[in-house]
């Protein structure tokens, strides 16, 4: 198998042991570090004494849960987190990405793919970050594209790191519309994936940039093809 350039280390955690073999041995092969913890106090445990770069993460997870685990990982910092899911688990999987998770993958899954969405997934924890000075506005709203800051009428807003990443791709694109394949290659740099990741973070980033999310003024469906930002400044064009 392809060695990941820049590969780090993989917190893997799932009780069952043989899919932590097994996920284990496809990172490996692909040259990461791997740490295993087969509940979530022994993960919350090894992510405190070994920073990975990322956590591969089972929701239905012994003790405290999945959810609960990755809810504290993010609260920690920015690491990136891929999810484990069963097939009738939607409602734990949206929760999960409206929690911060970049990624998920359904049981049972391809040991290949989940090195391939890792891989993915960490390119864009990596991406070069843009120039210190550029900035976004769209009339309250403002953006500091460097520092990873936003707000809105003067009041700093908690977006999760895809959000931020959502938002600004939106800002530079005014009046364009875009399929959620599209979105979902452009910020999430797959060119493969389920859609609903892309649904799921706009209906987030409703909730927060909206005065009134159920009738939104920025962030526009564009029914048979996908989303479309409109700046409410009427400008039409960047803000720099």
């Amino acid at each position: 198998m392809e060695q990941q350039a820049g590969a780090g280390r993989i917190l893997v955690v799932d009780d069952d042991p043989a899919v932590r073999d097994v996920v284990r041995r496809y990172l490996e092969r692909s040259g990461y570090r791997v740490d295993l913890a087969a509940d979530g106090e022994t993960a919350l445990r090894s992510f405190a004494a070994s920073a990975p770069d990322l956590v591969v993460l089972d929701l239905m997870l012994p003790g405290i849960g999945g959810l609960e685990v990755c809810r504290r990982f993010r609260a920690d910092g920015a690491v990136p987190v891929v999810m484990l899911t069963a097939l009738g688990e939607e409602s734990d999987r949206v929760l999960g990405l409206e929690l911060g998770a970049d990624d998920y993958v359904v049981k049972p899954f391809s040991p290949r793919e989940l090195v391939l969405r890792v891989g993915s997934v960490l390119r864009r924890a990596r991406a070069a970050p843009p120039p210190a000075s550029e900035s976004l506005r769209d009339g309250a709203l403002r953006v500091d594209v460097g520092a990873r800051r936003c707000t809105l009428d003067g009041t700093e807003l908690s977006l999760t790191s895809r959000e931020f990443d959502l938002l600004v791709y939106l800002l530079r694109n005014p009046g364009r519309a875009f399929s959620r394949a599209e979105l979902l290659e452009a910020v999430w740099g797959w060119s493969f994936g389920d859609h609903s990741t892309v649904t799921v973070h706009m209906r987030r980033l409703r909730e927060k940039i909206e005065p009134d999310p159920a009738r939104p003024q920025r962030i526009i469906t564009v029914w048979g093809v996908g989303y479309r930002y409109d700046p409410v400044d009427g400008t039409g064009a960047p803000w720099t």
